[in-house]
């Protein structure tokens, strides 16, 4: 079944919690914040030996398609997929099911982030092997990763009873899909050891996810439907505008995977995963110096600076910090952000902010 195989990348999204390096023009996927590769480079190439280039889509918008494509010209232009709006995940997962039920009837479709760091590259493919086989058997699976505080931000998978073992993987039923807890519920899920965070990567056939929009989203899957009947004729893109333009914005965790039958869920703890989602997750994967800071680009001076983030890149321009501690620096030339190091997810707000008062620094 491998040559029924494919990735599919959702990468039109525009992470604004690393503002003010994330912008609108230039979001979290298109950044080198380990090596010179961006996310989205590293994301494909940790594809190798598993995927061939023909059997790797892209879902973006077009305002970011060309400078994807530009990173990594080795994909075929047809396999980058074009929304005309964003609108949520949902949306991204159908319009790809689409594309691909066109190509291949048989299609497995693995639905994989941008803008993730993985650690173990080579367990990470195992274990899409493996999901590969769990979706064979009628599953919709997806990837848990171990909770190791209690986050807010991610949504969480309670594991039910093990469905046996899949090689050397176990996998087990998914008693319940729970978004973003409050504080409190995050707590004791943590505590309950049964549950995990939700990663964002699934793998399903087509056919199987086509069914459950049907069953739980009927409004976007008669689009779908309509999209699908037209799918590489003269009026596709017509079709598509038109239809793309009633969809309501959801994601693929509320729409389909809180409600949806037969889903299994496969523990991933050994990725090494983060999503990268705030400036302090990077104290996570970014190996830090004995003081433990992280200083990225720049001309910089740390006095009796510690457990502190400092990103420059001014080439003619020096930061110096004396006497601070769990501080986020980030200056952009336009833009210089300060903040606790516990604060940085309030990024989002500055974000929010700006674009309510029409400020150009997004």
């Amino acid at each position: 079944m491998l040559d029924h195989y494919y990735a599919v990348i959702m990468a039109g999204g525009g992470g604004t919690r690393l503002w003010p390096l994330s912008r609108k023009s230039r979001p979290k996927q298109m950044l080198s914040l380990f090596d010179e590769r961006t996310l989205f480079q590293t994301t494909v190439e940790r594809l190798n030996g598993l995927f061939p280039q023909e059997r790797i889509l892209v879902v973006t918008v077009a305002e970011q398609a060309k400078e994807l494509q530009a990173q990594c010209p080795s994909l075929p232009v047809e396999n980058f997929i074009l929304e005309p709006a964003p609108r949520g995940t949902a949306s991204v997962v159908g319009l790809a099911a689409v594309a691909l039920a066109a190509r291949d009837p048989q299609a497995v479709m693995a639905i994989l982030t941008s803008d993730h760091y993985i650690a173990d590259q080579e367990y990470y493919r195992h274990i899409l092997r493996t999901a590969l086989d769990v979706a064979m058997d009628g599953y919709l699976v997806t990837l848990g990763v171990k909770p190791t505080y209690p986050a807010t931000g991610y949504g969480y998978i309670q594991q039910g009873e093990s469905l046996g073992m899949y090689g050397d993987v176990e996998i087990f039923h998914v008693l319940r899909f729970k978004e973003k807890p409050d504080d409190s519920q995050a707590k004791a899920m943590l505590a309950s050891k049964d549950h995990a965070w939700n990663s964002g990567m699934f793998v399903w056939r087509v056919e199987r996810i086509l069914e459950e929009f049907e069953r739980q989203m009927p409004a976007l899957y008669a689009s779908l439907a309509e999209i699908r009947s037209y799918w590489d004729t003269a009026q596709q893109s017509e079709i598509l505008q038109k239809e793309w333009s009633g969809l309501k914005p959801e994601t693929i965790d509320y729409g389909v995977m809180e409600g949806a039958r037969q889903v299994a869920v496969i523990p991933a703890s050994n990725l090494g995963w983060s999503d990268v989602g705030t400036w302090e997750s990077l104290f996570e994967v970014i190996q830090t110096d004995q003081d433990g800071n992280i200083v990225m680009g720049g001309q910089y001076y740390c006095l009796d600076t510690k457990d502190s983030l400092i990103y420059l890149n001014q080439e003619h321009r020096m930061i110096v910090t004396i006497g601070v501690s769990d501080l986020i620096l980030v200056d952009t030339g336009d833009v210089l952000l300060v903040c606790s190091k516990d604060q940085a997810q309030k990024v989002r707000q500055v974000v929010e902010h700006l674009k309510k008062t029409n400020q150009s620094y997004i």
